[in-house]
């Protein structure tokens, strides 16, 4: 059964609209921060709390993914989005129709390898982003993150081991009044963790 990596570089190369699916609502209560078992927990870790919330610009997430050779804890952070223009959006895409009044928004997003096993053969943690606008999920655009500025192409990374940072990106269709871009990155099945970045 071929590894759905092959499938995604098949059409990386043309820039394609994808469907936006439902965005899934969330956002569970966060635990309080303060408890009489607060030292202990330190000393005698109890199962992690239910991820996703808020985040501040630059606060990062600690999350796991299942990778090819086992579970691999990362560290993420949204460094920033870029947004374009209704002109750059319709070069982007074959229907130029279909991106009238919206942009591109480009999610930058470093990826650090905590604990776990190296990896060979490439990443699906850059799996669990999506782009919001106002609260709204936007379009992918796939294929369209490989050539920005510092932005790496995740099937490109054939050897990632403990310590070490990747950035790699998602681009979205989002409407173009939209005033802020939302990153989202959530572990499978987790709620998601979430960076809201203002439109200038």
């Amino acid at each position: 059964m071929p590894h759905r990596k092959t499938a995604l570089r098949l059409v990386a190369p043309v820039a394609v609209l994808a469907l936006a699916l439902t965005a899934c609502g969330g956002g569970g209560d966060k635990a309080d921060a303060k408890s009489p078992d607060t030292e202990k927990a330190k000393v005698f870790p109890s199962p992690e709390p239910a991820s996703g919330g808020e985040l501040e610009t630059g606060e990062s997430a600690t999350g796991k993914v299942a990778e090819d050779p086992g579970e691999v804890t990362y560290e993420v952070v949204a460094q920033k989005v870029d947004v374009g223009t209704e002109a750059e959006a319709a070069k982007a895409v074959s229907e130029p129709d279909k991106v009238k009044g919206k942009v591109l928004a480009v999610a930058h997003v470093k990826y650090t390898h905590k604990s776990g096993p190296a990896l060979t053969d490439g990443s699906d943690v850059h799996d669990g982003t999506t782009v919001f606008a106002d609260g709204q999920r936007g379009s992918v655009l796939i294929g369209a993150s490989e050539d920005a500025t510092g932005c790496e192409d995740p099937y490109d990374v054939e050897s990632w081991k403990q310590g070490e940072s990747h950035v790699f990106c998602e681009t979205y269709v989002i409407p173009a009044n939209a005033k802020s871009a939302e990153v989202h990155w959530s572990e499978e099945d987790g709620e998601p963790y979430i960076w809201t970045f203002p439109n200038a």
